[in-house]
């Protein structure tokens, strides 16, 4: 049996691209020579697993996995959908981690020195497995928007990380949800350097069939890993 794994090619022109001069960033640590391809056996090495076996009862629940004495300030929201391949089939059993700001538009990190306030009861990151359907699902608080430096009055919009493992060594998606009628969607230089026709496959949906009543308000985010639908990934070439 042959071990080889025949997948369409990528829609390149659905990615941003490495390098993109209104992202100032990526001008200077952008690739500036050809990628080296990784060699078929190493790339489908299945090691390491990134932790597969060792999610905990609360990974998925950002509003209590991190909680000390109350619960994080902020709107809560449900983020849930499915990660699907090419053809529209379910992707079982994948890793999804994600990490944000918080309410107030900071993250935990020694890094950000955003003059917006800490939330002890919010660390800002968590994990969970999608199910045999595909389907992933978080709860969380609406991350705030953040100043950023890029350019005079720079602002982020409302954002969320995703990271995708797959069960091979380097099958990684790394993308960002955004929220619909966000107004610094039109102003951010990292959203618009995403070609236009697939910009709107980072942006969820609102819809009141996953808002929990009186809980939460809820947004859907389906991620597809190939094909002419597929999520734009943030560093795809």
């Amino acid at each position: 049996m042959s071990d080889t794994v025949t997948l369409r090619p990528r829609d390149w022109d659905s990615h941003p691209p490495y390098i993109h001069p209104e992202y100032k960033s990526t001008v200077l640590r952008g690739p500036t020579k050809p990628l080296l391809p990784m060699k078929d056996k190493l790339r489908q090495l299945r090691a390491p697993v990134y932790g597969h076996d060792a999610i905990g009862a609360l990974d998925h629940d950002l509003t209590r996995n991190a909680a000390k004495n109350g619960a994080p300030l902020g709107e809560r929201i449900v983020v849930t959908g499915r990660v699907l391949d090419e053809r529209g089939r379910p992707v079982r059993n994948t890793l999804v981690e994600i990490w944000q700001a918080n309410a107030a538009g900071r993250y935990v990190h020694k890094v950000d020195q955003h003059d917006a306030p800490l939330d002890p009861n919010f660390l800002g990151a968590g994990r969970t497995l999608t199910d045999s359907e595909g389907r992933y699902k978080f709860y969380t608080v609406k991350p705030g928007a953040y100043p950023w430096g890029n350019h005079p009055n720079a602002w982020r919009p409302n954002h969320i990380h995703f990271s995708l493992f797959g069960e091979y060594f380097a099958s990684r998606l790394v993308t960002q949800m955004y929220f619909p009628g966000d107004p610094l969607l039109a102003l951010d230089p990292i959203f618009q350097g995403t070609p236009e026709r697939a910009r709107d496959r980072l942006i969820s949906q609102f819809t009141l069939d996953v808002t929990e009543p009186d809980f939460a308000l809820g947004y859907v985010f389906d991620i597809v890993l190939r094909g002419p639908n597929e999520t734009p990934m943030e560093t795809p070439r």
